[in-house]
């Protein structure tokens, strides 16, 4: 029921007031005041409910924390009494008043007790541990198959063990020590026992004898062996891990191949090792040859029974494991190179201080590894796409015998080199060993040539990316780069010898020197220098150089960041300096992603090919010096106005002037020898720039100072037309077409010009002197057109009519 208003407070009454004035506003609005009540009277039973709610709530709540605070209150009573009750009782046994002392004491309780639970799981270990090897040795001699199983236990043991001290901190190296001691006892009595088993199946079979008794109940018994020792091993290879995690990882000698290859190996010794003659330190391909013989005679019967053993085997493995089962003849053939290696070791502290037998020896080893690589796809790792680096590896790598055997094979190089040079027709120019249309080099430089071709043979089979280019770089290109400055000495003597100062200081005799003589010296250095360029280029070409150059450049690119050497102690620059500089260019554009344009033999090719230019340049100028010197004479003939006009009765051409004898006996000596020492193209270059040099000397020296009547211009035509056939006979093959006359076209159109006779020119179609003069003068147009009539197309109209002007006709 409703308050009194009198008990309402004056907010509550305002409150009130406001709400009645908002719903009875006019006399229309107490029509609906029931309504109103109702739904008052409706709010105010559910504010009381939700009170009444609120009232109980809070009481709960206040009951549960009284109760949850006296629980507590309890609590720490009882803890405080447990304490005293602790403090009591440490005292009691401790036998000490001051409680922080009594819990030491009993700290230090607990402590041996623990050691001692320690020492109790030490022994429970150590009593299954024996209990395993006990089992083992029991099965062993009943059930084999069941010793396996303990034995493989034990192994995890002593694995956990290892792996578990690290973090113990060593507390237990006797224990490691005592289980991994009982282990191996363990493994090598069971392995012990299941090879001798296997002994006595091979004695059975004959082994190794060419006439194997093998009947079906051997291979029976002889499979059971196999597979004993392979599960013997299983456990061995799962503790050397898989094949990503150790990628360079080489494959075990497996426990029944070991087995029976030891025969094979006492007769290796037998007959490689002592006094025997067959065990000869200049013959090491005795012994590589029986090796090679082994693997080929009993290479098919582990292909044909033993790999479907390996089958089964790789199958029950998984595939963490199954990569040592992949091939039962490379198995074997990994049974045996331990026996080689050792051999090797054994052989190579002898055979090292004789340069010639460890030439020989690592000759021999590279040839074994081929053979093993082509003949039986050799790949102990299947899952690498790298290809078997060889035992050859192994000893100049692993084992450190590279940097001896690079030396040994430089010395011979250079020596072998030295020869060649000093040898007496070394400078003497091979006419026979090119084509003959090819310049022709020097016997040394085809014998240098072969003697590099012979050091690529003797390292392409190198398996090592840095070796090769040791070798490359050390003895190939030290060769080349003494080679080219032996030819660039030759070159610099002679230009010593021709020079004025020179010849007046060494008192050089000027016959060694001069004519062919002369140009025999310059083309033995460039025929050499052209041939060893082009060598050079087409070995670029090559696949071995260009795999090289792939190789290093992809190092180059890895390397960029990290500032590594890309070959041995070789940096970038090095190797750069000494190849091409494109490694370079490489190096600093590698981000771009692209491949570099080069060649292994950029840098030295090189500098052959500048060496080439300047001899060819040198060549040139040389003829063209012989032949000006040679046309002195004929510049001072004078008599060109005076010479007599050749009989109406006489037929053919004229005989040359006297006077051009000699440049035609010096050009036809000269160009015969270069004809036979230079290749077409650089013979035709040559002349080319002689014949314009001629050109330039015949306008300048005779035709522009002289006049000429008729017969003297007729007689220089003749002259000329003989000049060029000496120069066309003398090239031979080399000969362009249109010959000589074609490389002077200017002076043979200015002869044409001034060799035209004085006629009637209506008598004729064609124009003669007085009809070419009249159109010539007239005017540019007019000569041109006359020029063309006449076929000149390199004259100028000044040009022509300074020809023209030379004819005593048109002068006077």
């Amino acid at each position: 029921m409703a308050s009194p208003t009198s008990a309402l407070s004056p907010h509550e009454r305002t409150r009130v007031e406001d709400y009645l004035n908002d719903k009875i506003q006019v006399s229309a609005d107490f029509e609906s005041l029931d309504s109103l009540l109702s739904s008052l009277r409706a709010q105010h039973e559910l504010q009381r409910k939700q009170l009444a709610e609120a009232q109980e709530v809070l009481s709960n709540a206040t009951k549960s924390s009284y109760d949850y605070a006296e629980a507590t209150r309890k609590r720490a009573a009882a803890f405080q009494e447990q304490q005293a009750d602790i403090d009591s009782r440490l005292k009691a046994i401790t036998k000490s008043d001051a409680s922080d002392e009594a819990a030491k004491r009993f700290e230090a309780g607990i402590e041996k007790l623990q050691r001692l639970e320690i020492s109790r799981g030490y022994v429970s270990l150590l009593k299954e541990a024996e209990e395993l090897s006990k089992e083992a040795l029991k099965n062993m001699q009943s059930t084999p198959q069941l010793a396996i199983r303990p034995y493989s236990r034990l192994r995890n043991i002593v694995h956990s063990l290892v792996e578990a001290q690290p973090a113990a901190e060593g507390a237990a190296p006797h224990l490691v020590d005592y289980v991994g001691k009982l282990t191996s006892v363990l493994r090598e009595q069971m392995k012990s026992d299941f090879t001798r088993w296997l002994q006595e199946t091979l004695e059975q079979v004959k082994w190794p004898s060419k006439d194997l008794n093998f009947p079906e109940s051997l291979q029976i018994q002889w499979k059971e062996n196999v597979e004993l020792l392979l599960d013997l091993q299983i456990p061995e290879l799962k503790g050397r891990g898989t094949v990503p995690s150790r990628p360079n990882a080489e494959p075990s000698i497996l426990l029944p191949l070991e087995a029976m290859v030891r025969p094979l190996e006492l007769r290796f010794k037998y007959h490689f090792s002592g006094d025997k003659p067959t065990n000869r330190l200049d013959k090491p391909e005795y012994f590589l040859s029986h090796i090679l013989d082994l693997i080929n005679n009993f290479g098919g019967f582990f292909t044909s029974f033993l790999q479907p053993i390996f089958d089964e085997k790789a199958q029950a493995v998984g595939s963490d494991l199954e990569w040592n089962f992949h091939d039962a003849s490379h198995a074997y053939i990994t049974a045996l190179l331990p026996m080689l290696r050792q051999k090797i070791m054994t052989s190579l502290p002898q055979i090292s201080e004789h340069p010639q037998l460890l030439s020989h020896f690592v000759h021999e080893l590279m040839n074994f590894d081929n053979e093993i690589r082509e003949s039986w796809n050799y790949l102990p790792d299947p899952y690498t796409d790298e290809s078997w680096k060889g035992i050859t590896w192994d000893i100049l790598t692993k084992e450190g015998w590279f940097d001896r055997w690079l030396q040994v094979e430089k010395d011979f190089a250079l020596a072998r080199y030295k020869e060649i040079v000093e040898a007496p027709d070394s400078g003497h120019i091979d006419y026979d060993g090119v084509e003959l249309s090819a310049t022709k080099p020097t016997k040394a430089a085809i014998r240098v040539n072969d003697l590099l071709e012979t050091i690529t043979e003797r390292y392409q089979p190198l398996s090592s990316f840095s070796q090769k280019l040791r070798f490359l770089i050390d003895i190939q290109i030290t060769i080349f780069d003494q080679f080219h400055e032996r030819l660039h000495s030759a070159l610099e003597a002679y230009l010593a010898m021709t020079s004025t100062i020179g010849r007046t200081v060494q008192g050089t005799d000027g016959q060694a020197v001069e004519g062919v003589a002369g140009l025999e010296r310059l083309c033995r250095v460039f025929g050499s220098a052209e041939y060893l360029e082009k060598k050079m280029e087409d070995w670029g070409n090559e696949v071995f150089f260009v795999e090289l150059w792939s190789e290093l450049q992809e190092r180059v690119r890895q390397n960029r960041d990290g500032g590594k050497n890309v070959a041995g102690s070789m940096s970038v620059a090095d190797v750069a300096s000494r190849t091409s500089q494109a490694v370079t260019n490489g190096y600093e554009d590698g981000a771009k992603g692209g491949p570099t344009d080069g060649a292994l033999f950029d840098e030295t090719a090189s500098a052959y090919r500048r060496l080439r230019l300047r001899s060819e340049s040198i060549i040139t100028s040389t003829l063209t010096s012989n032949t000006r010197s040679a046309l002195k004479p004929y510049s001072r003939v004078s008599t060109w106005t005076t010479i007599l006009a050749p009989s109406m009765s006489s037929t053919g051409p004229l005989p040359p002037t006297a006077h051009l004898t000699p440049v035609m006996r010096t050009l036809s000596a000269e160009i015969s020898f270069l004809s036979r020492s230079l290749g077409i193209a650089p013979l035709r270059r040559i002349m080319r720039q002689v014949l314009l040099s001629i050109q330039t000397y015949l306008w300048g020296n005779i035709l522009m100072r002289n006049t000429f009547s008729a017969a003297g211009a007729a007689q220089l035509v003749s002259d000329v037309d003989h000049l060029c056939s000496v120069v066309d006979a003398a090239m031979g093959p080399a000969t362009p077409t249109g010959g000589s006359a074609k490389v002077l076209q200017k002076l043979s159109e200015g002869l044409l010009l001034l060799g035209l006779t004085a006629g009637d020119s209506s008598a004729t179609p064609r124009p003669d002197l007085w009809g070419v003069e009249k159109r010539l003068f007239k005017d540019n147009e007019s000569a041109r057109d006359v020029l063309t009539k006449l076929g000149v197309e390199s004259l100028t109209e000044a040009e022509a009519r300074s020809v023209l002007e030379r004819r005593v006709e048109i002068g006077s």
